[in-house]
């Protein structure tokens, strides 16, 4: 028997609320506030001067602040605010979009960061706006989602704008054996012709070839005015520059890069001389032979010869493998002294002590 409609009625009717509610919407969480949804703010923010700029980076925030994932940031809007360096920095407020206080410097995002750079979750800004010795900056960064929700004001980040050094002086490289001994003055002055004072480190930078970008191989600024570069290539050009860092509790200023030295590191020791030379005379020849020198690294055996007396001439070289030389433009009944030295293959070829000396008599 079919039910009626008044039936039907009489049977919702007497269904609980809560089992019609469960049926008309199915099974769903507990409702969140619409201010958490936004994303959680930038983090980590981290400053330093360079040259007449403040670098400024940050962390990318990858939650809301309901702790739920944020996918992706939309864009970052950074602000600034600029004070006398003196007295506590005003606090960050966001206010109908806006840091209340702080000037907007910067909008970056997500899809075209530039001048901006974005490595992984680190964004870094180049502020180059307006900054004047003496006085401190007070940054703040806020990120928006692809909805439009912004989140509120990361920690701020206060930088006193110091004057940087001048570029060291001086810089000169000496090559070694895989290795480059690196030496320069300290700087005369800062940037703003004021004295130097209080602590200076150095970067050093290097770059291959002639025209290769330069790029720190110290990760911290480093004490003392030396450096040796040490596990590189002999035989192959290097470019290096040294760039100095003010040290102040609240901030460091790195200066100009100085002017660029080029330089090869080479091998400077030589092979061990040869050993065992001996001398047969005959009729217009003497034939010689020795043992080899043990490094791998030998090119070539030079010859040399004397007379009874007299200085020693090189007459020849040969390849490493015959270890073996006759010498034909010999007079008969003539007194000769000859050794033998090993030249290894380095770009600046370095010879070896010579041999211990024979003497033979041409019949």
């Amino acid at each position: 028997m079919r039910p009626t409609a008044r039936g039907l009625l009489l049977l919702l009717l007497a269904l609980p609320l809560g089992l019609i509610a469960l049926t008309a919407c199915g099974k769903k969480g507990p409702p969140v506030a619409p201010e958490l949804r936004v994303p959680a703010g930038a983090s980590a923010l981290r400053g330093a001067v360079e040259e007449n700029s403040i670098v400024v980076s940050w962390t990318a925030p990858s939650t809301r602040l309901d702790g739920t994932r944020l996918r992706a940031v939309a864009l970052y809007k950074l602000y600034r605010r600029e004070e006398a360096d003196s007295g506590a920095s005003r606090s960050a407020m966001l206010s109908s979009g806006r840091i209340v206080g702080f000037d907007e410097i910067a909008v970056i995002r997500a899809d075209a960061p530039a001048p901006a750079t974005v490595q992984g979750s680190s964004v870094t800004w180049v502020d180059r706006r307006a900054l004047t010795v003496g006085r401190r900056y007070v940054y703040a960064v806020t990120a928006e989602d692809s909805l439009g929700r912004t989140g509120g004001p990361s920690e701020r980040l206060v930088i006193p704008f110091l004057a940087a050094p001048k570029a060291p002086r001086g810089l000169s490289a000496t090559p070694g054996d895989r290795r480059a001994s690196l030496s320069w003055q300290p700087p005369a002055e800062l940037a703003d012709g004021s004295p130097v004072t209080g602590e200076v480190r150095y970067l050093v930078l290097r770059g291959s070839g002639a025209t290769g970008p330069l790029a720190p191989i110290t990760p911290q600024p480093i004490a003392g005015t030396s450096f040796t570069d040490t596990g590189i290539d002999n035989d192959t050009d290097y470019r290096y520059a040294v760039r100095a860092v003010r040290v102040e509790p609240a901030v460091t200023a790195a200066g100009e890069t100085s002017a660029a030295v080029t330089v090869a590191a080479a091998k400077t020791t030589p092979p061990s001389p040869p050993t065992g030379l001996v001398a047969v005379p005959s009729a217009g020849a003497v034939r010689l032979a020795w043992n080899p020198s043990p490094e791998p690294d030998v090119a070539a055996y030079a010859v040399y010869r004397a007379g009874e007396s007299g200085e020693f001439m090189r007459i020849a070289t040969t390849l490493p493998v015959g270890r073996v030389y006759t010498d034909r433009d010999v007079t008969p009944s003539t007194t000769y002294r000859y050794a033998v030295s090993a030249i290894d293959n380095a770009r600046r070829p370095n010879e070896s002590a010579r041999s211990d000396v024979v003497s033979v008599r041409v019949p």
